[in-house]
This record gives structure tokens, sequence and C-alpha cells, in this order.
């Protein structure tokens, strides 16, 4: 390799990585703020009573609240990790992290923006919420759930090491949403090395493997589907802006593919499968990654062999 080849791929890998931490960056900013807003004004009592007691609605419920809390891929994962030491059943916040990159205001307006109404803009959010609740529901059949989570994020009720519960008398506005955005601040800084690497993982591999090696798979039915479930994967694309880029596929590749694209890529690419590290056990992230990445290409598959558009 020459010189000059070694400095155009450094160029290249240090554009994309800007590109991908700079999108990126504010939308976990504010997932962290989130994050200290849950911590300081909703206590494990509230939080208990605004979650179904049974665990499929309880699941379910996690699959919708990203209406509430309207945040991407990377700012859903600090707001989780908050939830679950507040007492949210591991079903629920594995559905809310799934879901909530797709199933939210801000993604509806993107993907509408970049479709209209039609079948791409329906199928995406029932596909997305679809299989964000039966993921869910595969880990609402584990007997002990608590042994999914890292320990820190367990409540101390449940043997784990995270804050106790406060019960002391309820401080001013003003100081409560000053330790708000202290403990957002510091979240922020906890998480952003794993946006760091996740960011640089995946301009790596942008930068190594040419599109144009991916994109020459993308003619059938299968092979379109899992080209474009790679490439979700690759490009680590936020879920506010991913619709727009897909429309470069829209006459190359199939329906199924693209759903798969708009769906796959939005629960699980490079970086937020690193923060999933921060909250769950290796093995658990193992399913996180295989159950949505088998169930969306099913359902992918479905499509392309089954329904004509």
């Amino acid at each position: 390799m020459t010189l000059p080849f070694l400095a155009e791929q450094f160029a290249n890998f240090t554009t994309v990585f800007l590109g991908i931490f700079i999108e990126a960056a504010p939308f976990l900013l504010m997932g962290t703020l989130a994050s200290g807003l849950v911590e300081v004004f909703i206590s494990r009592d509230q939080m208990l009573r605004v979650i179904p007691r049974r665990r499929i609605m309880a699941t379910i419920a996690g699959g919708f609240l990203g209406l509430v809390f309207p945040v991407c891929e990377c700012g859903v994962v600090p707001l989780t990790r908050r939830l679950f030491r507040k007492g949210l059943p591991v079903s629920s916040g594995v559905a809310f992290l799934l879901a909530a990159p797709i199933i939210n205001p801000i993604v509806f307006a993107s993907t509408f923006a970049a479709y209209g109404w039609g079948p791409i803009f329906v199928m995406r959010f029932v596909m997305g919420a679809g299989v964000a609740l039966f993921t869910g529901l595969v880990f609402s059949a584990n007997p002990d759930p608590s042994r999914m989570l890292l320990p820190q994020h367990l409540v101390p009720v449940s043997g784990g090491s995270g804050e106790a519960i406060d019960t002391a008398p309820v401080p001013p506005l003003g100081e409560r949403l000053t330790r708000s955005l202290r403990i957002g601040a510091d979240e922020f800084f906890d998480m952003v090395r794993y946006l760091i690497v996740g960011s640089m993982l995946a301009a790596a591999l942008q930068t190594a493997v040419p599109q144009s090696a991916l994109l020459a798979l993308g003619s059938g039915p299968v092979t379109s589907v899992i080209t474009l479930q790679v490439l979700a994967f690759i490009l680590s694309v936020c879920s506010t802006v991913d619709a727009f880029l897909s429309l470069a596929f829209v006459n190359t590749f199939t329906p199924g593919s693209i759903l798969a694209f708009l769906v796959f890529g939005p629960m699980l690419d490079i970086k937020s499968t690193l923060l999933f590290l921060s909250v769950f056990e290796r093995r658990v992230v193992a399913y996180l990654l295989l159950i949505p990445l088998l169930a969306t290409m099913l359902v992918a598959l479905f499509i392309n062999l089954n329904v004509n558009w």
C-alpha cells in the first residue's frame, strides 16, 4: 500500500467516524439528560404504579414507552439503565430498548417525510413493534431476570449495588433540576466511551469493506435482506435519519430488505451493541442481537416471497 492510499483511507475513516459520532452524540446527551430527570423526579413507587403487574402487559407497555420518551438507539440505553434501577421489569426494558428508536414521534415524522403514507411507512412500525414485543416476551420467560443485568443496575431489594432509594424530604425544584443535570452529565461521560469505540468500529468497517461489495449481493429475495441487515449494522445510522438513506435502495432492493434495514438497524448496530454491554451480561447481549436479527429476517423474507407491492 502506498502512503497516499493510506492517507486517503485515514481521511475517509476520520470523516466517517466524525459523521457517526456527531450525529449520535446529541441523542446520547438527550438520553442521559432524560435519565437524570427520571432519577430525580420519578420514584420507584411511581414507576411500579405505572407499569402493569402482569408480565405480558408490562412488556407491551415497555414497547410503547418511546411515545413518552422519544429517544434514538443511543439515548435509549442510558435512560433504560436508569429505569432498571427504578424497578422497571427486564422484559419491559428490553421491549423499550428495541422499540423506542422506531416507535417514537420523531421517527414517525422522518419516515413519513421520506416515504409518505404507504406500505413502507405502516410496516416499519408494525414490524418494529412486533419484533420488539416478541423479544421482550422471550426475555420475560426467564425465571430469574435479575441475572441478565450487570450488578450495578439492580435495585437494592434484588441484591444489586444500585443506588439506595431516597426517602429524604423533597428538595426545592431548582435544586432537583440542578441534581438531574449533574446526574445526566455524569451519565453522558460514563457512556460516551462506548459510543466512541462503536463509532470507530463502524467507521473502520465502512472504510475497509466497500459498500459496492455488499450492494452486489442484494439482487435476490434472500441475499438482499441479509445484505441490508449487515449494512444497517455496519453503517450505524441514527434512526431519525435512516429513512432518507434507505431511499437510495428503493429502485434496486426488494421491499422486504428495505424494511429489514429500517427495522433492524435502529434496534441494533455496532455502537448500540457496545452500549448494551454497559447494561447487560455478555450472553444476554448475544441473545439481544440474535433474536431481533432472525425475527426481522423471517418477516422480511415472508414479505419478499409472498407480498407484491
